[in-house]
């Protein structure tokens, strides 16, 4: 159910207090006179304290105009709950999240250049560029959230913010079974298959819990692997002594040259993997997996579909984006050779996950 919150506390309690110009007060005193973020704050409260004729709540206001200053802001309690695993702005003043309790809106003090402040703040982890002529973007930030935003024009009048958190503590197939995510026949399937080096495609709708799986496939290897991931923007985190991430890089208009997916595999297949993962199948890298898995390399990967055969004839169309010379006979080959599996993840209407289906790719299922 959707709900429209209340202010929260930490906006409510501070009475008529204006946030925004005591932002803009502490940043200028940065600029001006060379303070540190926390000595311009406290300054700046100062001066508000001693020309207000009402009672000020000091720590409060540290508390807030540090998150401004030194975290996210408005964003920072919802970042800090775990319980939350997607949060997005469409307007001004209003905040949507989906959690434990489902969709909320939460009313909170966010004018229109607050949000853009905001977004240059979450872009300086990743250095991604969001302007007029790049009018969008995909980041990671500190945490490992993945930040999307669009624009005006593009968008029609504000500036339009998804972020999707993910899980700080990494799960096991075991896990994942003690959940009833995995029943006991697909828990010891997954890990002898994974374990014995077969390529494993994991497929699903947005929010099913394919980057999940495919973390805790990865926790089943061993130290002696070495694994190189691909993604379009950091999303994987394993513990592993032997472990290259590699993410893509857009064009800019200061000349950086775009670096593809497509490349990043092929620059993979010179760095020794005995483990090829690729984040997202979803463009014409697809081709440069199959005949990389095709070689000998075992590999996983996500896919989005609606079914794990809908996720095999996906990887009939997704190669020909390539623009080469390939046949069908050619791909049905090379899909049967490369894939061992696909492990489709579902997510019922109470929010539950679990995988409905394994399939094994053989000459029949691609007949």
């Amino acid at each position: 159910m959707e709900n429209l919150l209340q202010v929260p506390a930490v906006f409510a309690n501070l009475g008529d207090v204006q946030i925004a110009p005591l932002i803009e007060r502490s940043r200028e005193l940065v600029r001006q006179r060379g303070l540190s973020p926390k000595q311009a704050v406290q300054l700046a409260i100062d001066e508000y304290s001693e020309s207000s004729d009402q009672v000020v709540q000091e720590q409060q206001l540290l508390n807030q105009l540090e998150l401004e200053m030194l975290g996210f802001g408005a964003l920072q309690k919802y970042l800090d709950d775990p319980s939350i695993e997607e949060i997005w702005i469409n307007q001004p003043n209003e905040i949507h999240y989906f959690g434990s309790s489902g969709k909320q809106i939460v009313a909170v003090e966010l004018s229109e250049s607050s949000i853009q402040n905001l977004v240059r703040r979450l872009l300086r982890h990743s250095r991604r560029k969001l302007d007029r002529l790049t009018p969008y973007v995909d980041a990671d930030l500190p945490d490992g959230s993945r930040l999307h935003v669009v624009i005006p024009d593009i968008t029609r009048q504000h500036w339009a913010i998804n972020i999707r958190k993910f899980a700080k503590v990494r799960l096991s197939l075991q896990d994942l079974a003690d959940r009833k995510t995995l029943t006991p026949s697909q828990h010891k399937l997954l890990t002898e298959s994974v374990q014995a080096g077969k390529s494993i495609l994991v497929s699903g709708a947005t929010q099913a819990g394919k980057t999940t799986l495919l973390t805790a496939l990865l926790g089943e290897l061993g130290p002696r692997e070495r694994i190189v991931s691909c993604e379009d923007t950091f999303e994987i985190s394993i513990d592993h002594p032997d472990w290259v991430a590699m993410q893509t890089r857009p064009s800019s208009p200061e000349g950086d040259f775009e670096i593809s997916l497509r490349e990043l595999v092929k620059q993979s297949l010179r760095m020794r993997p005995s483990r090829l993962v690729i984040g997202e199948v979803r463009g014409a890298e697809a081709l440069d997996m199959l005949v990389a898995l095709n070689s000998g390399i075992p590999g996983l990967g996500t896919i989005h579909a609606r079914s794990a055969l809908g996720a095999v004839e996906k990887l009939l169309t997704l190669p020909l984006l390539a623009g080469e010379n390939i046949t069908d006979r050619f791909l049905r080959l090379t899909i049967c050779s490369a894939i061992d599996l696909v492990v489709h993840c579902e997510r019922d209407v109470e929010g539950n996950r679990r995988v409905k289906e394994i399939l094994e790719v053989t000459d029949e299922v691609l007949a």
